[in-house]
């Protein structure tokens, strides 16, 4: 599998782009930079769109993905979440008032944009790849992905606190090749982290010991006025699993 940052982090400025994770050109984790980080003809091409939770920064560039492939392509998007994401989203968003709803768009039989709604737990099949979603510590519907293609499998938690379940079935995968979780916030705004269902770097290296052993960490969703310090302190902590995703646009291969 080939993991594109598209965005890795958790807020907008110049350089730095809201959470969107591509595979492999066509299934996308997340929808905050989707539109803004990637030109229209590579838009067009992705089949699939897991949404983990409905905070705007994972969400936002739905709005603009529509509008931009919108009459381009000959199937829709297939959005695969929550039911309270979906609700979230078609309330909130989609909803005649904010955007147009693109599930009608250009008409019910052909739109843009398809639901499906996915419990927790389960395990579905999209485009070659085995996804099992899974609550998490957070929020508006917070959930994690496993997914697996081939004797690849690799961890998404997205943005979680502290958690457990995602772990527990993270240790049962043999083929597990890498985890991308977060680390938000610095230690002085441990607090914060706590009431928003964040991680810092104290959090994640309490949170490394439920992870599966010798794993390659991948931590996204970082602040951009507080990456400087996250990358000091993430250093302190001296375990060489762990990589902060710094830089937007950049690709790993598992």
């Amino acid at each position: 599998m080939i993991v594109r940052i598209v965005g890795g982090h958790g807020g907008v400025s110049p350089g730095f782009k809201n959470t969107s994770y591509l595979i492999d050109g066509k299934l996308l984790i997340d929808a905050g930079s989707v539109a803004s980080g990637m030109k229209i003809d590579e838009q067009v091409l992705i089949d699939d769109i897991l949404i983990s939770h409905s905070h705007l920064d994972h969400i936002s560039d739905l709005a603009f993905l529509a509008d931009n492939c919108f009459g381009l392509k000959d199937k829709p998007f297939q959005i695969h979440t929550c039911d309270t994401v979906k609700k979230n989203i078609m309330t909130h968003l989609l909803n005649d008032e904010i955007w147009p709803d693109f599930t009608k768009l250009p008409n019910k039989k052909k739109p843009t944009l398809n639901f499906n709604t996915i419990k927790s737990f389960e395990v579905f099949e999209v485009g070659g790849y085995t996804i099992e979603m899974i609550p998490v510590n957070h929020p508006a519907g917070g959930h994690g992905f496993i997914i697996q293609k081939g004797d690849t499998s690799i961890v998404f938690t997205q943005d979680t606190g502290p958690t457990s379940e995602i772990w527990t079935q993270a240790k049962k995968r043999t083929n597990l090749k890498a985890i991308f979780t977060e680390v938000s916030f610095p230690n002085h705004l441990q607090n914060v982290a706590d009431l928003s269902f964040h991680h810092t770097p104290n959090t994640i290296e309490k949170e490394i010991e439920k992870m599966p052993l010798s794993v390659p960490i991948f931590l996204g969703h970082i602040k951009p006025n507080y990456q400087t310090q996250l990358s000091q302190e993430i250093d302190a902590l001296g375990n060489d699993r762990l990589s902060l995703l710094s830089s937007d646009d950049i690709s790993f291969v598992f």
